[in-house]
Protein backbone atom coordinates (compact mmCIF):
# COMPACT_ATOMS: atom_id res chain seq x y z
CA UNK A 1 0.00 0.00 0.00
CA UNK A 2 1.28 3.55 -1.05
CA UNK A 3 0.46 6.28 1.25
CA UNK A 4 1.24 10.06 1.09
CA UNK A 5 1.18 12.49 3.99
CA UNK A 6 0.41 15.83 3.69
CA UNK A 7 1.88 18.49 5.81
CA UNK A 8 1.05 21.89 6.54
CA UNK A 9 1.10 23.05 10.05
CA UNK A 10 5.11 24.49 11.64
CA UNK A 11 7.39 21.76 13.36
CA UNK A 12 6.18 23.48 16.02
CA UNK A 13 3.47 25.56 18.10
CA UNK A 14 0.57 22.74 16.56
CA UNK A 15 1.08 18.88 17.06
CA UNK A 16 -0.31 18.31 13.64
CA UNK A 17 3.22 17.68 11.77
CA UNK A 18 4.79 16.01 14.77
CA UNK A 19 1.41 13.70 14.67
CA UNK A 20 1.64 13.37 10.80
CA UNK A 21 4.99 12.42 11.14
CA UNK A 22 4.92 9.95 14.28
CA UNK A 23 1.89 8.25 12.37
CA UNK A 24 4.35 8.24 8.32
CA UNK A 25 7.36 6.86 11.28
CA UNK A 26 4.90 3.46 12.57
CA UNK A 27 3.63 2.97 8.36
CA UNK A 28 6.96 2.79 7.16
CA UNK A 29 7.87 0.11 9.90
CA UNK A 30 4.97 -1.55 8.59
CA UNK A 31 5.52 -4.56 5.89
CA UNK A 32 4.23 -3.46 2.42
CA UNK A 33 3.43 0.26 3.26
CA UNK A 34 5.02 3.05 1.41
CA UNK A 35 5.11 6.09 2.68
CA UNK A 36 5.69 9.66 1.28
CA UNK A 37 5.58 13.27 2.87
CA UNK A 38 5.31 16.42 1.52
CA UNK A 39 5.56 19.34 3.14
CA UNK A 40 3.58 22.56 2.29
CA UNK A 41 3.56 25.74 3.77
CA UNK A 42 4.77 26.36 7.36
CA UNK A 43 5.69 22.55 7.29
CA UNK A 44 8.79 23.15 5.15
CA UNK A 45 10.12 24.04 8.12
CA UNK A 46 10.28 20.35 9.40
CA UNK A 47 12.94 19.65 6.95
CA UNK A 48 15.29 21.92 8.15
CA UNK A 49 18.67 20.16 9.80
CA UNK A 50 19.97 21.39 12.86
CA UNK A 51 17.07 21.73 14.73
CA UNK A 52 17.81 22.28 18.28
CA UNK A 53 14.97 21.39 21.08
CA UNK A 54 14.75 21.80 25.09
CA UNK A 55 15.57 18.32 26.46
CA UNK A 56 12.57 16.33 26.99
CA UNK A 57 11.11 17.98 23.97
CA UNK A 58 10.45 16.21 20.65
CA UNK A 59 12.37 16.99 17.61
CA UNK A 60 10.68 17.14 14.20
CA UNK A 61 14.24 16.29 12.51
CA UNK A 62 14.80 13.50 14.40
CA UNK A 63 10.92 12.30 13.45
CA UNK A 64 11.92 13.13 9.57
CA UNK A 65 14.79 10.57 9.90
CA UNK A 66 12.73 7.84 11.34
CA UNK A 67 10.68 7.66 7.34
CA UNK A 68 14.07 8.60 5.41
CA UNK A 69 15.79 6.28 6.57
CA UNK A 70 13.52 3.48 5.95
CA UNK A 71 12.94 4.32 2.56
CA UNK A 72 10.50 6.81 3.08
CA UNK A 73 10.33 10.23 0.76
CA UNK A 74 9.81 13.30 2.00
CA UNK A 75 9.32 16.35 -0.63
CA UNK A 76 9.45 20.18 0.28
CA UNK A 77 7.84 22.60 -1.83
CA UNK A 78 10.35 24.69 -3.48
CA UNK A 79 7.91 27.77 -3.22
CA UNK A 80 7.22 27.29 0.48
CA UNK A 81 10.96 26.83 1.07
CA UNK A 82 11.86 30.27 -1.00
CA UNK A 83 8.94 32.10 1.30
CA UNK A 84 10.70 31.13 4.46
CA UNK A 85 14.21 31.98 3.34
CA UNK A 86 15.15 28.10 3.79
CA UNK A 87 18.26 26.69 1.20
CA UNK A 88 18.07 23.46 -0.45
CA UNK A 89 21.76 22.69 1.67
CA UNK A 90 19.66 23.57 4.90
CA UNK A 91 17.59 20.74 4.53
CA UNK A 92 17.65 17.40 6.67
CA UNK A 93 19.02 14.25 5.23
CA UNK A 94 16.46 12.68 2.97
CA UNK A 95 14.67 15.98 2.16
CA UNK A 96 14.87 17.25 -0.80
CA UNK A 97 13.21 20.08 -2.66
CA UNK A 98 10.24 19.68 -4.85
CA UNK A 99 7.15 21.01 -6.80
CA UNK A 100 3.79 20.84 -7.04
CA UNK A 101 3.80 18.89 -10.06
CA UNK A 102 5.74 16.12 -7.58
CA UNK A 103 2.73 16.19 -5.08
CA UNK A 104 0.29 15.64 -8.18
CA UNK A 105 2.35 12.47 -8.97
CA UNK A 106 2.86 11.43 -5.62
CA UNK A 107 -1.14 11.77 -4.53
CA UNK A 108 -2.60 10.05 -8.27
CA UNK A 109 -0.05 6.73 -7.25
CA UNK A 110 -1.05 6.95 -3.16
CA UNK A 111 -3.90 4.63 -2.43
CA UNK A 112 -4.34 7.06 0.84
CA UNK A 113 -3.87 10.15 0.97
CA UNK A 114 -3.70 12.03 4.55
CA UNK A 115 -3.47 15.79 5.50
CA UNK A 116 -2.27 17.38 8.36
Amino acid sequence: MKVLLILNDPPYGTERSYNGLRLGGALIKQEGVEARIFLLGDAAACAKSGQKVPPGYYSVEHLLSVVTRRGGEVGVCGTCMDARGIADEELADGAQRSTLDRLTAWTVDADKVLVF
